[in-house]
């Protein structure tokens, strides 16, 4: 299992059974999960510590052994706190497309992302679901597929019969698609220099209003968001890459290196060279074990 690369356009799985489960802790260079997309459908699952879970517009806070289903297309992203969790993603429509059983209800489901997205805690019954589903994904033991997909089919029915929605009115659909191209805009070019008046351009509002409606999305200026999806990618190449401090903070949109030194050191609570020697280290420890 591995955190890396969980881009948007990732394909999940094998063909034929189109799920991946990753777990991520204070070690993986994917450990904060910057706002993002995809198509497919996502589970998460807290072990440890505490995570705040950021979902079409709302945040929520997340403790062990609560759960949260991400509806395909939701605008997602989270901040851990000493946490370690899971999650699977997964292509919901290609493992059930050829389920001729509930195949209508499936579709309805399929039809509106937001209808059954939210948190679930502890002890619940879309948690325990979810812990069994994680646990067969975790095990793969003989027939692990089929256990797989029945939760899966159990989970849907209790989040349609509850019929959840986050506890804050999800934003309209259109805000929503101007957000994802912003998101999409930075992340297709984070590596250059990107001005506040681009990306209001790019969402197709007056930079004032872009700036209150994406801090309310998303917690964050525009400009801290892209610094702080820029630190996000360089911590990735630092661990990953033997590409110098230099050359990733070049790759990285920056080309102050004080400035980088100072900026990643805010945000990962240390310097880029101290990040580099601890998931070496991370590294090691692990594939001795």
């Amino acid at each position: 299992m591995n955190y890396h690369s969980l881009y948007e356009n990732k394909r999940r799985g094998t063909f034929d059974f189109p799920i991946e489960l990753y777990y991520v802790d204070s070690v993986s260079p994917r450990y904060q999960m910057p706002l993002h997309w995809h198509l497919e459908y996502e589970l998460i699952q807290i072990i440890e510590g505490g995570f705040t879970l950021s979902l079409g517009g709302g945040t929520f806070p997340m403790g062990p052994g609560d759960c949260a289903w991400v509806g395909g297309g939701m605008v997602h992203g989270g901040a851990p706190q000493d946490c370690v969790y899971e999650c699977v993603v997964f292509d919901l429509g290609s493992l059930l497309q050829d389920t001729p059983v509930c195949a209508r209800s499936a579709a309805e489901f399929l039809s509106d992302e937001t209808e059954c997205s939210g948190v679930f805690p502890k002890g619940g019954v879309q948690a325990q679901l979810a812990n069994r589903l994680f646990e067969a994904m975790e095990k793969e033991a003989p027939g692990y597929e089929w256990t797989t997909v029945g939760l899966m089919w159990q989970l849907m029915g209790s989040l349609v019969g509850r019929r959840s929605r986050p506890q804050n009115p999800p934003p309209s659909r259109k805000k929503t698609l101007r957000l994802k191209n912003v998101l999409a805009y930075i992340r297709d070019g984070f590596d250059r220099p990107i001005t506040l008046d681009e990306l209001a351009a790019v969402a197709g509002m007056a930079p004032k209003y872009f700036c209150r409606a994406f801090a309310q999305m998303t917690g964050k200026t525009p400009i801290e968001y892209l610094n702080y999806y820029r630190i996000e990618q360089a911590g990735e190449q630092l661990a990953f890459t033997e590409d110098s401090v230099t050359e990733i903070a070049l790759n990285c949109g920056f080309n102050d290196m004080s400035y980088f030194s100072r900026t990643f050191s805010r945000y990962k609570g240390m310097s880029p060279t101290a990040y580099r020697k601890q998931h070496a280290a991370g590294r090691t420890a692990r594939s001795r074990g």
